[in-house]
């Protein structure tokens, strides 16, 4: 992968920005463990083979099945691999998810993701979301002290507005922002411009998903133009929307993991660009 085609994570961790994101490596609403377990190894094995070093999960993932895939298939990890994971949620079952900023919560969601992941240090933690029922301050109480501990190097935010980032900025240094965002949903643009003046990652959600269907025979186009496919496209329009972006398009499948990374190799010509960002 090219040079374009790294970030430093915290302006330090250089890390390719074709990652890969755990979460579609559990059971049905992301409940429960992979299926087919040997199967998700081989796929995070892949991955890795792959040049992905940069993969993206959460102890509420299962929850916590595939923090524990993830160490049994790669560990012990490369020196070049960050593994970035994520806590802030209680899960009461299948596509259940409830926001959780408990400091005890916190603290134990830290420390399970140490012993599950075999790490001694999180280089990348992150906030799922912000928990109007505790200020942002005791939330992250347990999060700076793990940073002074040398327990969690960096920390980002999840589903966050710009006010958000700055109240957590007050706290602790932030160095990524994972929202949902993609061609076809771009709530979340003031964000991405944001986070690429600070310097910060942008980590999209749901980067697959190709927009409304009136966009269909555009993209559609552009796609046959590049041999590409739809999905390659909207992969290729965000990396090409923001140096910063950095992307963990998930699957369960060797077939659909190749063909993701591919989306790193298209280059979309500024009118492709414009044409799509219409």
């Amino acid at each position: 992968m090219s040079v374009a085609n790294k970030f430093r994570i915290g302006g330090e961790i250089e890390i390719n920005r074709m990652g890969y994101g755990g979460m579609q490596l559990t059971g049905q609403g992301v409940w429960g463990d992979a299926p087919d377990r040997e199967r998700a190894k081989e796929v995070l094995k892949a991955a890795v083979a792959s040049g992905v070093n940069f993969i993206d999960t959460a102890d509420s993932y299962g929850p916590h099945t595939n923090e524990i895939l993830i160490s049994e298939a790669l560990h012990p990890y490369s020196d070049e691999l960050l593994i970035a994971t994520k806590g802030g949620f209680d899960r009461t079952g299948p596509n259940q998810w409830v926001v959780n900023g408990n400091p005890e919560h916190i603290r134990e969601a830290i420390e399970g993701s140490l012993k599950r992941l075999k790490l001694d240090r999180i280089d990348l933690w992150q906030l799922h979301r912000f928990d109007p029922k505790f200020p942002i301050e005791e939330t992250l109480a347990p999060v700076v002290d793990a940073v002074k501990a040398g327990k969690i190097l960096h920390v980002g935010l999840s589903e966050v507005n710009i006010k958000q980032i700055e109240s957590a900025e007050k706290v602790l240094p932030i160095v990524s922002v994972q929202n949902l965002y993609n061609l076809g949903d771009r709530k979340w643009e003031e964000v991405v411009d944001y986070t690429e003046k600070r310097g910060m990652a942008f980590i999209p959600w749901y980067p697959l998903a190709s927009g409304p269907h009136k966009m269909k025979s555009k993209i559609t186009q552009i796609a046959e133009k590049h041999g590409a496919t739809i999905s390659q496209i909207a992969l290729a329009w965000l990396l090409k929307r923001a140096p910063h972006i950095l992307l963990i398009p998930g699957t369960s499948s060797l077939d659909h993991l190749h063909e993701n990374l591919k989306a790193g190799e298209i280059r979309l010509s500024d009118e492709d660009f414009a044409a799509l960002s219409k």
